[in-house]
């Protein structure tokens, strides 16, 4: 591990504006921009389609391929991101997995609260399964929000009958918004992106009334049971961080097979910062492994 690269990608997230001042428009328009010229890696192919009636990226890394699907839900809040900023996370685990991914681009808040982006994600899953897919044969991926939506989606198809996933990995899970974790004030000095104002802005819009201890909006107060193994990833350096300790501890209460990996010293999401931090790197590997597994 490296300090100066910690210390690197730390300073690089507290000049990031983050102010949740700024309109929805221009707080979308600073995500995308962060992406725009970010590289998928060689041998990335992505191409544009639906599924679940919702845009998303198919893509494909050249190499050995695996049999099945990795569908990949995005991280920003529920408010920003897209399928496109989903792809980075979602190429760096087909490249390692072998496994084609597809980047949902679920509907975002406020102008589609809860439950918008369960209904799709649903949606998604559900067109994979009629598509000929079987359920043995589909991981689930997410980050942040998009981790919540994640384990969200298999608690919603479970509700509905649906066989489940072979396995899902979440990064930085934002698991509970009624922010009752905790880590929130805790590690409000060590986290150089949240603040528990901006996640109190994200969690009202996408509330738009609902109640945040809804399961299918904060999972970490949901009864897990019948999920399939997870591995769930976290710094110790976010203010979620209890988000994704109560979550791994929920899942062992409720009999599923849970792997939760605390990271020092790296900020939310650290995975995006592969080819700048060690950990990052690592933590995709071990990722890739686990979802890889038959």
């Amino acid at each position: 591990m490296s300090q100066k690269q910690r210390e690197a990608v730390g300073n690089l997230l507290r000049g990031a504006p983050s102010s949740p001042d700024r309109s929805v428009a221009e707080q979308r328009a600073g995500y995308e921009g962060i992406f725009v010229d970010r590289s998928l890696g060689e041998g990335v192919v992505i191409r544009g389609r639906t599924l679940g009636g919702r845009p998303a990226v198919d893509i494909e890394v050249a190499g050995p391929r695996r049999e099945g699907k990795i569908l990949y839900l995005h991280g920003g809040g529920y408010v920003v991101g897209s399928g496109r900023t989903g792809s980075h996370l979602a190429a760096a685990l087909a490249r390692r997995t072998g496994i084609p991914a597809v980047s949902l681009d679920y509907r975002l808040a406020p102008e589609n609260p809860f439950p918008a982006g369960v209904e799709d994600g649903v949606a998604a899953y559900r067109e994979l399964l009629d598509s000929g897919l079987r359920a043995s044969d589909i991981v689930m991926a997410g980050d942040s929000a998009g981790g919540g939506l994640a384990i969200a989606t298999m608690l919603a198809a479970r509700r509905a009958g649906l066989p489940l996933p072979a396995r899902a990995a979440v990064f930085s899970p934002f698991v509970d918004l009624s922010l009752a974790g905790a880590s929130i004030e805790a590690r409000a000095e060590l986290d150089p992106l949240f603040t528990h104002e901006l996640l109190l802005a994200y969690a009202q819009h996408y509330l738009a009334g609902h109640d945040p201890r809804d399961e299918l909006i904060s999972p970490v107060f949901a009864d897990l049971s019948g999920l399939p193994p997870l591995l769930i990833q976290v710094g110790s350096h976010e203010v979620l961080l209890d988000d994704a300790v109560r979550l791994a501890t929920r899942a062992a209460e409720s009999e599923v097979d849970v792997t939760l990996e605390v990271v020092a010293g790296v900020p939310h999401v650290f995975q995006l910062y592969a080819g700048r931090l060690d950990e990052a790197d690592e933590a995709l590997d071990r990722a890739g492994r686990f979802l890889a597994r038959t």
